[in-house]
């Protein structure tokens, strides 16, 4: 048994399926990057089958990202293997994830299949992809729920197939440690062909189980795990990815394991995955919330003054965490600005720099100091790539606790500017009624939230909402950063309206 850990990454594929995440291909392939840089071993690019836009979302992604293997999920049918693997052929290291579900209330209700006929079906779809690719791994739907004895002779079958990794998920969460850690090692006490293939776990956190279930399988025998950053998907999300990371990392000594991660890019890639999900970290979220190293107590901020590691068992500095706050100011130069850039993790191209650049000298004319976060956050925003059909030019508001909130908006759309005004309850209803005037789109307000990126009166306001179509209910999400909160409400929903307008012309 090897010391390495594979981490399969899903947050393009079960972190989408959050209810209310809508990523668009652009957004795949810069999260995806990023993921590659962190140092993901797979990353699971999405479900090509299911649409054409997953399956041009996964095309490019297989493409375009570099330095990790990119697989795309497939039912245990020749069909989804053949999509699949057109949408993945031209990455460097491409993987077909076929799977079917074993567990008995499975096979009844949803399967309406026998234990031999599924047994058939999963040997038939490993043999059928490994036509493709020799990477063929395959999944035993449910597994935690599955009989022991039927879950192992489909392991065997499926590694005498050709299958080089085969995946145990907890699909509903259901299970705890214990017996997650009796499963895998049953599997690899049981299975005499398991020396032949990576024993891997996806676990689900229905119970708040799936990082402690991951972590009991790695100490059984288990030698990739799978997850999303930021914990994000189906219900109450997969096992979060950077958890089990940090876990690993800092318990060395209980796991005896290593794993690819840069683990300084963990708190770039959190970042990302939030703000282009929508989703926002809890604060007390483990390893990359707002409070995941902040001391309020007396006694714990005077333990961390004389020596860190009272209160702290990780560095802040160790996942990315930025420690400075006043950085760069309004005197400071393009060169200043890229050397910082770097110092965060940044490598932008030059057309990204001049962007952030300019909208950095315009953020030193309202903002006395310029922090890190500052910076992330515009670098954020300027390096998400859409091409705006909508651009806003201007935005007029009257409002008062005595009048009607009404607004004015002006709206460049494809190159003519065009101007509306309307009412609503308070100013940014009054400016999301004017812009729907002009978009001619029924759009559903569904979350708005808002934050502040740094502290202070002067601080980037942060805006993400969340907008439903009323035709067809997809859902769409948008950004907005401004330290004038109306104008960051409105880029928000203007990002989000124009994330509709590239789907629609596709």
């Amino acid at each position: 048994m090897g010391n390495r850990v594979y981490l399969f990454d899903t947050t393009l594929r079960d972190g989408e399926q959050s209810p209310g995440v809508n990523l668009n291909a652009d957004e795949k392939v810069q999260i995806a990057n990023q993921l590659a840089k962190l140092g993901i071993d797979i990353i699971e690019a999405g479900f090509p089958v299911t649409s054409p836009g997953d399956f041009e979302a996964v095309k490019a992604v297989a493409k375009k990202v570099k330095g990790a293997a990119v697989a795309a999920l497939a039912r245990a049918n020749f069909n989804d293997i053949d999509t699949a693997w057109e949408a993945i052929k031209d990455a460097e290291q491409p993987r077909i994830h076929t799977f079917i579900a074993t567990s008995d209330i499975h096979l009844k209700y949803k399967l309406k299949k026998n234990r031999e006929q599924v047994l058939d079906m999963a040997v038939a779809a490993v043999k059928y992809a490994c036509k493709y690719t020799s990477d063929v791994e395959f999944s035993a739907e449910d597994a935690s729920r599955s009989d022991i004895d039927y879950l192992c002779k489909i392991i065997e079958a499926v590694i005498d197939a050709g299958a080089k990794v085969v995946n145990i998920p907890d699909t509903v969460g259901y299970a705890t440690p214990e017996e997650f850690y009796e499963l895998i090692s049953a599997i690899m006490k049981k299975v005499p062909n398991v020396g032949n293939a990576i024993i891997s776990v996806h676990c689900h956190d229905d119970l708040g189980l799936a990082v402690a279930n991951s972590l009991a399988a790695v100490s059984a025998g288990a030698r990739q795990v799978e997850g999303t950053i930021n914990g994000i998907g189906e219900r109450a999300g997969n096992a979060a990815l950077e958890e089990i990371i940090m876990a690993i990392h800092t318990r060395r000594d209980r796991y005896k394991v290593v794993t690819s991660v840069n683990t300084k890019e963990i708190y770039r890639t959190s970042r990302l995955i939030s703000s282009l999900t929508g989703m926002p970290v809890q604060h007390n979220k483990a390893i990359v919330g707002k409070n995941a190293f902040a001391h309020e107590s007396g006694i714990h901020q005077d333990g961390v003054l004389k020596e860190r590691a009272t209160y702290e068992i990780m560095n802040p500095e160790m996942v990315g965490i930025p420690q400075s706050s006043l950085v760069l100011g309004k005197h400071s130069g393009r060169h200043a600005f890229r050397e910082r850039l770097a110092e965060l993790g940044y490598n932008l191209t030059d057309e990204e720099l001049d962007k952030a650049f300019k909208r950095f000298k315009e953020l030193t004319s309202k903002k006395k100091e310029i922090s890190d976060s500052d910076i992330e956050a515009i670098v954020t925003e300027e390096t998400i790539k859409i091409d705006n059909k909508y651009v806003l030019d201007y935005i007029h508001i009257s409002s008062g606790n005595t009048i009607v909130p009404t607004a004015t908006v002006v709206i460049t759309v494809d190159g003519e500017k065009k101007k509306a005004a309307s009412w609503g309850d308070g100013p940014v209803d009054a400016i999301y009624n004017a812009i729907d005037k002009i978009t001619n789109l029924r759009l559903i307000l569904e979350e708005y939230s808002i934050n502040a990126v740094t502290a202070g009166k002067d601080a980037l306001g942060e805006v993400v909402v969340k907008l439903r179509k009323a035709d067809n209910g997809e859902v769409y999400t948008g950004r907005g950063v401004s330290t004038d909160v109306i104008e960051a409400s409105a880029k928000a929903y203007i990002n989000a309206t124009n994330k509709i307008a590239i789907n629609q012309k596709k």
